[in-house]
């Protein structure tokens, strides 16, 4: 049992570990120290979702439904595109009164565009519920298939409150508009890389 769910925690962990849109917004949002729990209990508590869904079987209805993966990279592909153009923009602009004063969107604002940003993307699907939920077909035993299970949402809401509250040790590197502004060039950028390869 504990095997599996060793196996659960370090799968889950690498896959999560690649910077991703949903990973930079949660950065970003630690770095502001704004709705940090909030945003990290949403995006752990949706992937406990898709990674159960995963070890369910989820396979299956993609079998049933071939399609619904080009949907989704369309779709995930337009809201990256623009939260990249967003963040471009931002950094064009150069105006960070609100970030150095540490102060952020509302709290429903930010758990809707966190949202967007695990719902949206493709790669969460092809992570929690491709190849988490492939690995899992490995164990047989419902005990171990359940321990692989918890394994990997354990990983989650250890590798999103990680990030979110770490952030805050960055916190002094970002006490100037200049630092800003890279962040966002940095994450507009991979919001448009992620978009292009998901239309490719």
């Amino acid at each position: 049992m504990i095997p599996a769910a060793l196996t659960g925690f370090a799968t889950a962990f690498a896959l999560i570990l690649a910077i991703g849109a949903q990973n930079a917004f949660v950065l970003r949002q630690g770095l502001l120290r704004a709705h940090v729990f909030w945003l990290c209990l949403l995006c752990a508590a949706s992937d406990a979702i898709l990674i159960t869904a995963g070890v369910l079987g989820f396979g299956y209805i993609v079998t049933l439904y071939p399609m619904l993966p080009q949907i989704m990279a369309w779709g995930g592909a337009a809201f990256l595109a623009v939260y990249g153009a967003l963040r471009l923009w931002a950094a064009w602009q150069g105006a960070y009164t609100l970030q150095l004063a540490g102060k952020s969107a509302g709290l429903w604002a930010t758990l809707a565009t966190g949202a967007a940003f695990t719902w949206l993307n493709p790669h969460v699907y092809l992570d929690t519920l491709g190849l988490v939920g492939a690995i899992s077909t490995q164990f047989v035993d419902p005990i171990e298939k359940t321990a692989f299970g918890i394994g990997a949402v354990t990983s989650s809401f250890v590798f999103f409150f990680s990030l979110g509250y770490g952030a805050r040790l960055l916190a002094p590197v970002m006490q100037s508009a200049r630092a800003w502004r890279i962040l966002d060039i940095v994450i507009g950028v991979v919001m448009w890389a992620l978009a292009f390869k998901l239309l490719s």
